[in-house]
Formats: structure tokens, sequence, C-alpha cells
């Protein structure tokens, strides 16, 4: 496929295209490190640069939906455990070499609640459930270059430049999930589900709506007030601040680096990070959780404000900050739609929390890591976005025991 295809913007996103690399029995460390990039947040330099059309890779915010009508929706947009709608997380755009990926996306999606990513410790570790219930999820979308949502030649990069058609409307409060629901008193309105409605009646809409309704003709049922995927407003404060997610090969960061230089356009403090992560240690009891850290550590300082490690298809693995309770081959549930067997993709680092503003409290959000795997093949068949699977790891050694 051709890397220049999909525009100037792709060039920042080519390492995350799949690569050749030659089996070899050396597993030294300089060639893992040159197959790994990292993610690194920053602001969006400007409002458009982040909107569906140019293929973005971003945290926070409200996801751009690669297919823009067929989105996730029912118990595949809410946690298992609680039943509160997910909050999105990241997107990761990478493509693959096959026609039918020539645009590919992976979303991850969690819950907010840290007493519903402890009890997705022990959901994890069930072998091969029927229905799984999970507080993270990881959706796979992916399109070939002739498709019904975009051009098949590079998107122009300016704030006039608009994909093909529109999307589905959305929730007027969270601006991530289809709005199913319409306000019965304005009709203009739409939201996800029952909480998100409250949430915008009691945060305002309780006047608005009056105001609404009485500026429309009676019984005229009005979308307009509802947020499509062409718009990033949303009623909701507590989404997590946008960025935009850029990569770069960890071999540029094994060289040493003057620390001002190196933190010039920082968004946070390196001796914030480090303070953190070094407090950690006394929660791993054994030696092998604190060879484990030690090593995720060392690998970490080379660059310590990455949030992201993307491997696919490369000899490199996961960097586990503790030991016990990494899973195996077997521990990985084999692609749902082919069959096949699924492959780490990348990891999410804990860093992200601290560009989201989470407080570090005992019940705040939290985690060691976030593997993401997804099927070998990149698969066609199934749904537009189709269920990929997230492996959680948490600081503590004890919420990572098997059960």
């Amino acid at each position: 496929m051709d890397v220049d295809a999909i525009g100037d913007h792709a060039e920042k996103l080519k390492s995350l295209r799949i690569e050749e690399y030659e089996d070899d029995d050396d597993d030294d460390d300089d060639e893992e490190e040159e197959a790994v990039t990292l993610g690194f947040v920053e602001n969006p330099k400007n409002e458009w640069s982040l909107e569906r059309q140019f293929f973005p890779s971003k945290a926070g915010g409200v996801p751009a939906w690669l297919d823009p009508v067929d989105i996730p929706s029912g118990r595949s947009s809410i946690c298992d455990i609680c039943g509160e709608p997910l909050q999105f997380l990241l997107q990761v755009y990478a493509p693959t070499k096959k026609e039918s990926a020539f645009h590919r996306m992976l979303f991850v999606f969690m819950c907010r609640s840290m007493k519903c990513l402890l009890r997705d410790q022990h959901e994890q570790w069930k072998r091969h459930p029927e229905k799984p219930s999970r507080s993270v999820k990881v959706f796979r979308c992916q399109l070939p270059r002739f498709n019904p949502f975009y051009s098949s030649e590079p998107p122009k990069y300016d704030g006039n430049y608009k994909p093909s058609g529109i999307g589905a409307t959305l929730c007027n409060w969270c601006g991530t999930w289809k709005g199913d629901k319409l306000c019965s008193s304005c009709r203009q309105v739409r939201y996800c589900s029952e909480k998100h409605q409250v949430m915008s009646w009691r945060s305002g809409h309780k006047i608005v709506c009056q105001q609404m309704k009485a500026s429309s003709p009676i019984g005229e049922s009005n979308k307009s007030g509802a947020t499509s995927l062409e718009s990033h407003k949303v009623g909701s404060k507590n989404v997590w601040p946008e960025f935009e997610i850029i990569i770069e090969h960890e071999s540029e960061y094994n060289t040493d680096i003057p620390e001002d230089n190196a933190l010039s356009n920082s968004l946070i403090s390196k001796n914030k990070i480090d303070d953190t992560m070094n407090s950690l240690m006394d929660s791993f009891q054994g030696d092998d959780d604190k060879k484990s850290w030690v090593y995720f550590q060392e690998r970490i300082a080379k660059a310590p404000e990455q949030v992201l490690r993307y491997y696919k298809d490369t000899n490199a693995k996961p960097i586990w900050p503790v030991s016990s309770g990494r899973p195996s081959n077997a521990d990985i549930p084999k692609c749902s739609y082919c069959g096949g067997p699924r492959c780490h993709e990348f990891q999410i680092l804990p860093q992200l929390l601290y560009y989201f503003g989470v407080d570090n409290e005992a019940d705040s959000l939290d985690w060691a890591s976030i593997v993401v795997y997804a099927c070998e093949a990149s698969c066609e068949a199934g749904l537009p976005y189709k269920d990929e699977y997230a492996f959680v790891q948490l600081f503590s050694p004890s919420h990572n025991t098997i059960h």
C-alpha cells in the first residue's frame, strides 16, 4: 500500500503501519527497541485536525468514528459491571497492507470507576466466558480505500475539507454513542441512555428544554439540538481532555538528551512522573515483581512522557510492570469472528492519566498497563466494529491473582 495515498498527515503515522521483520533467533535489545514506536500526547494544532476525515490518533475528548454510521450500540457501549455508558479513552490509526484495511482504527473505551476496574481483574481471567463482563472494551474498524465515507484521494488539510456524507446522530450529553432516546418534551435533543438524559436534565436542560419547546412548532421533531459526528460540542464536562497522539521510534531516545531540551514542550514535569513511579516500588513483595518493575522503569525513563507503545508485527513484547499476573498465550481469547489468534498490538501506559488530570487518590482510576490484543489477520467478517481484547494489569500484585 502506498504510504502517501492518505496524504501528508499519514507521514506522522507511518511507524504504525506494518513493517517486515525477518525472523531472528537472537532477540537483542537493540532490535526490539528499533521495532517499538512510542506515542506522546500534544494539544491539537487547530479545531479540525482531529476530525474523522483526517484519520487521527487521539486521546480523550470524543471518538472520531471511522465508520460514522454503524457505530457500536447496546451492550457494547456500556460497562458490563455497573451498566454505565463507557467513556472514550483513545484511538490509534493503524492501517495494514491489506486492501480491506486501507484505513484501520482501534478504539479503546473504559468505565471511569476504579471499583469496576478491580472487578474487571477477576473477570478477565475467566477462560472463554460466553458473555464476558468487562469495564474496558476495544473495537476494531477498517475500510478499503474505496468506501462510502471518504474520498480515495488524500484529504486536504484545511478547515473546509469535509468527509463524504454524514454520520449517525450522537448523544447530546457524551457525544460518543448513538442518540437513540429522544427528549419527550422538546423532541430536539437525543441521548444514548437514561443516565445521560437525567444528567443533562439536572445540569440545565430542564430550563433550556422549555425554551426549545416554545420556539418550535408543536409536535415537530427537530434534530438540530443533537450532537452529530461533525460536531465535538457535548454537554458533559466529564469527558477527558482531548489530545493528538504523535509517534516516534523508541530507538531515537537511546542517546542522552539534555533535560531542559527533553522537557521543553512538556505538559507535565518529569519529576512528578518519577516521584510517583518510584513510590510504587513499595507495593511489590516478590523479587520477580521488583525486577520486572525496574526493567519497566528503565525502558520508560528513556522517554518518560510516553503514553503508548506500539508493537504491531514485530518481535518486541509488551513490558509488564508487574511479573505476577502476566497472561500466557492461552489466556488471550481467539478472534471472535475468524477464530484466529490475537496478537499484542499496543500498550497504554498510566502516564496518560496525568494528562487527563485524574486525581492520585485511593479510589481514583489507575492501572499499571493496558495491553490491546487484536486479530492477527485483521479479518473482515462480522460487524463494522469488531470486539477486540484488552488485558489490564494493576499495580498491586494482589489484584493480579488468577481466579
